[in-house]
């Protein structure tokens, strides 16, 4: 009994070690990422830059192979509004932590001054005497994002709680720098296939995120995305010592948040065989999963679900696999758009921090990270 007892008890053990070491390297990446040294990965303190060196570097320890003859990188450009300087806002005198008290919408332009402000209705404030049209508009969530300009005018989007009540005036100094032609790249590698290397496998996730407001104030962006791209640097070390049968390719996506920038640059100007994809599976928001997964283009590809959802039946690994049709909300949307099958997966439930100051790597729970992973292995080797 010893004899047989021993391997079954040693598989076990394996099996679980390397489920242990997959979401141990998961939090040091997610830690890393989402760390003051890449600013949010976007547009200031080089932070986007930062963020794609350091995936190659994870990429080059596991020897996956660049993608394009002049290497892992795709180069873009775009423009992009960012608040580079110290901002700050009083309200009634009181100063403001910005991120946690008040954001500014994107496209904000310059401002600087003291202003009265003339209630216009029960949630938006507008400032009497402002060189341009100045808001402040009380949220019940802040909500940050990315413009490619600068407009004429100024939103301020506080959070609604005591201070904000019965505003009078408003202090404001912010400046806006447009970049034109900021130089952006997707990060692009494989895994050579043991069988055929025609055909691909895709697996995608963007590593871009808001960035920064000012000189302190960063999103950090532990959920969107870096839990993305934590889970396709695991697939990477997975399929190194695992090779598959297909070509198995990662692509890394700037530009996400400004519009999936990076995968419509993909898309329209590699040279990269688009027909070669036999499915691409694109990957965001997978810190979560208490009440399991959603697939986006679920109905557009009924028999690739099905499989999918059979795999998880068999397994017990997701509580609940939830379909959407087609939605232009990821990086997924422009293959598609060019008739390549794929998915968007995201977990549900959990956490509710997105696009803000709160959606760090402490709070995430990495619930159902694990067997998520153990899912999209299993389903490619159906493939």
């Amino acid at each position: 009994m010893k004899k047989i007892l021993f391997p079954i008890f040693f598989l076990f053990f394996c099996d679980h070690f390397v489920s242990a070491q997959d979401s141990l390297y998961a939090r040091q990446v997610i830690k890393k990422l989402t760390s003051k040294e890449f600013f949010g990965r976007g547009y200031l303190n080089n932070g986007l830059d930062l963020a794609a060196k350091y995936i190659v570097r994870e990429m080059e320890k596991s020897e996956a192979k660049p993608l394009f003859a002049t290497g892992y990188y795709q180069w873009f450009d775009q423009n992009v509004n960012t608040f580079p300087d110290k901002v700050t806002v009083k309200l009634n005198g009181k100063l403001l932590k910005p991120g946690y008290d008040y954001i500014f919408s994107p496209e904000s332009g310059s401002i600087k001054g003291k202003f009265n402000l003339i209630k216009k209705d029960s949630v938006n404030y507008l400032a009497e005497g402002s060189p341009m049209p100045l808001v402040v508009s009380v949220k019940k969530k802040l909500t940050f994002s990315v413009a490619d300009k600068a407009e004429n005018y100024c939103v301020v989007e506080i959070l609604d709680q005591e201070k904000t009540k019965d505003l009078k005036t408003v202090e404001v100094n912010l400046e806006s720098k447009v970049l034109t032609k900021y130089i952006s790249k997707n990060v692009c590698a494989f895994i050579p296939g043991k069988e055929r290397n025609d055909t691909a496998i895709v697996f995608t996730a963007h590593y871009d995120h808001l960035g920064g407001m000012g000189k302190q104030t960063y999103f950090p962006g532990a959920n969107d995305n870096a839990s993305g791209v934590s889970l396709l640097l695991n697939l990477i070390k997975y399929y190194s010592k695992n090779p598959p049968k297909y070509k198995t390719v990662f692509l890394f996506f700037a530009g996400e948040e400004a519009g999936l920038l990076g995968s419509k640059n993909f898309v329209d100007e590699s040279k990269f065989d688009l027909k070669s994809i036999k499915f691409l599976i694109n990957l965001d928001l997978l810190g979560t999963g208490d009440e399991g997964i959603m697939v986006v283009n679920a109905t557009e590809y009924k028999p690739q679900f099905e499989k999918l959802k059979s795999i998880n039946n068999e397994q017990h690994l997701i509580k609940e696999i939830k379909q959407r049709g087609k939605a232009s909300i990821s990086d997924h949307y422009w293959f598609s758009e060019k008739g390549v099958p794929c998915f968007f997966i995201y977990t549900l439930g959990g956490i509710r921090a997105y696009h803000d100051v709160q959606d760090i790597e402490k709070t995430l729970p990495l619930t159902e990270y694990v067997d998520v992973c153990k899912l999209l292995i299993e389903y490619v080797k159906l493939l």
